[in-house]
């Protein structure tokens, strides 16, 4: 049963995940022809395109696949716990859900400059996916960039912002119920 608990949380993750990534990439405009964005909306097309017919967008913000990741969120902090768990609360349930797509979220964010900071290693030259990484983070790491900015060379924002990510979610946890426990 754990092992099947296990795939079904990285299949709901890895789908969340991607839900986020898209609606991520609309919100910064990144650029729609890269690979990784054409990857991400080519897989999550199957399930958002359908939803879009319902579900309109709003003033450029994609609501459609921001429900459908909120439905994810929500099925997964149902689905993962169920054989403990009975009865189920739906409106504990929606509460865990959102909770676990902002966690997810600043997760995801946490992984991308990670990627990208070990990229900037490795990678020499042009390279899409690092590109389209610069423009997802752009807009946490400027801000950060004008108050601190690179010395010698050496980029010390990823590491203000990790910082940062960290005691937020230290302060989150104590702030908010059920904030440690997904």
């Amino acid at each position: 049963m754990e092992a099947i608990n296990y795939l079904l949380k990285f299949a709901f993750d890895a789908l969340l995940m991607i839900l986020v990534l898209r609606v991520w990439l609309q919100l910064v405009r990144a650029d729609f022809y890269n690979p990784l964005s054409q990857f991400i909306v080519k897989v999550s097309n199957p399930l958002v395109i359908p939803l879009r017919r319902i579900i309109p967008g709003l003033g450029g913000i994609d609501l459609s696949t921001i429900i459908l990741a909120y439905v994810i969120a929500t099925l997964t902090v149902i689905i993962i716990p169920l054989p403990n768990i009975f009865p189920i609360d739906i409106l504990l349930a929606l509460y865990k859900g959102l909770i676990y797509l902002i966690k997810q979220t600043g997760m995801l964010l946490f992984i991308i400059m990670l990627v990208m900071a070990l990229m900037s290693w490795v990678v020499q030259g042009y390279n899409p996916t690092q590109m389209i990484f610069h423009q997802l983070t752009a807009p946490v790491l400027a801000p950060i960039r004008r108050i601190i900015p690179s010395i010698g060379g050496l980029d010390l924002s990823v590491l203000i912002a990790f910082l940062l990510l960290n005691v937020i979610n230290i302060l989150l946890r104590g702030w908010v119920p059920y904030w440690a426990m997904i």
